[in-house]
């Protein structure tokens, strides 16, 4: 079936409040096999509620609606319903008294209001004092929710999606969903790469979702039977891990310092930083995970020429000769970082992140990277578009996805992006 969604609540349209209603109800519809053609955000405004309502009734197989069912005088939505769709509202009595048993009730009378519901409501969760309903209109369903997140979760798995399971019959599909992550690659490189998959497999929904330094790519596949759903899922997924390969990193949701941090414990080993146009930005992500001090000894940002001599020990002829921006620099910043730590590896950063400081031999963007063991040293150079910010969120990044690819054993980035 094809729904849509509405929340409603100035507190919403002010940006007060992020708007997680939408995207738990649209993600779970959507996997029970609906889609969801369109979601609108409406200020408290009985008169644009209507409208928005009316809209939805004539495009979608069903509405849900979440916000606007509370006691205060800014919550409209029953009378904008009623309103809408000429409508009595009437007391249920069943939910009156539910509330008068509470205490909240004695010291706010304006409770009352969440009894008084359009005509023909019914109620989701009889009992309770949770006012979701249900209202059938021109033979589709409406479900109207509170905008309390978990209020509305609750009512959503309990009630909505069960009751639409039934209401659908055979129109709903079944949905197999999948999101892998995917680091280095620009999402106009991606789509190309994915290009004849697409044309190839009409069956296939692929889609791409910039997010940070990296693009989340989805991989969905509606089918009538569980033996065609998987058939073509499978195929599916099989061909993007073959023209992606080791760009994707995982496609369970973790993160790029959960699996670094994940890959140095299991393999005993220790990490030191060594950083300077991030400003400790990658030791920021790699002790965001909880017991990361197993692994993580510390890290050094060396802004200045003169930390990176004296506490890093890069020679002062590597400076004059390669420039503070070199794979030479770099390489010297995280063989020292690895030595005075005593670490397993040493992992360091050296950039122009701009706006400044850049020249036509080495352009803002320009960020060098050394990955040190015990044994060797391994240099890379890459040069990164965007503001001062991304760059720099990209050279964290990329700096956490070279300990990936080198904890693994795999294949390293050739350029940058």
């Amino acid at each position: 079936m094809i729904g849509e969604i509405i929340a409603i609540g100035n507190e919403l349209t002010s940006g007060r409040i992020l708007n997680s209603t939408s995207y738990f109800a649209a993600s779970h519809l959507y996997a029970a096999g609906h889609e969801i053609a369109a979601m609108a955000t409406i200020g408290d405004e009985p008169q644009m509620i209507g409208k928005a309502l009316r809209e939805s009734i004539e495009r979608a197989d069903f509405v849900v609606v979440t916000g606007g069912l509370g006691p205060t005088s800014d919550d409209m939505t029953n009378a904008a319903v009623a309103d809408a769709l000429n409508l009595p509202t009437i007391l249920y009595p069943e939910i009156f008294d539910k509330i008068k048993q509470s205490q909240s009730f004695k010291e706010m009378p304006s409770l009352e209001k969440l009894a008084w519901l359009p005509s023909g409501a019914e109620i989701l969760k009889p009992g309770d004092k949770i006012a979701g309903y249900l209202l059938v209109y021109h033979e589709k369903p409406i479900f109207f929710l509170p905008g309390v997140p978990h209020q509305m979760r609750e009512l959503m798995l309990d009630r909505v999606i069960p009751r639409l399971a039934s209401w659908g019959g055979n129109n709903i599909s079944l949905v197999k969903q999948k999101v892998f992550k995917v680091f280095g690659l620009p999402e106009s490189m991606l789509q190309e790469m994915l290009a004849d998959l697409e044309k190839s497999n009409q069956q296939l929904r692929i889609g791409y979702y910039p997010n940070a330094a990296e693009v989340h790519i989805s991989l969905t596949v509606r089918g009538k039977t569980h033996e065609q759903t998987e058939a073509q899922f499978s195929q599916g997924e099989s061909a993007i891990r073959k023209i992606l390969g080791c760009c994707i990193y995982t496609d369970d949701g973790d993160t790029l310092e959960a699996i670094v941090g994940r890959s140095l414990k299991e393999q005993n080993r220790t990490l030191a930083l060594a950083e300077s146009c991030t400003g400790g930005l990658v030791a920021h992500h790699i002790t965001l995970i909880a017991g990361s001090s197993d692994y993580f000894l510390g890290g050094i940002v060396a802004y200045a020429n003169r930390i990176k001599e004296e506490i890093l020990h890069v020679r002062t002829d590597t400076l004059e000769k390669f420039g503070a921006v070199s794979r030479e620099t770099a390489g010297e910043m995280a063989v020292g970082a690895r030595k005075i730590t005593g670490a397993d590896l040493g992992l360091a950063i050296t950039g122009i992140a701009g706006p400044g400081g850049g020249s036509p031999e080495k352009p803002v963007g320009t960020v060098c990277f050394a990955v040190a063991g015990r044994e060797k040293t391994l240099p890379f150079q890459f040069h990164f578009t965007g503001n001062r910010n991304t760059v720099q969120t990209k050279a964290a990044m990329t700096g956490l996805d070279l300990l990936r690819r080198h904890l693994h054993g795999l294949d390293f980035l050739d350029s940058g992006w």
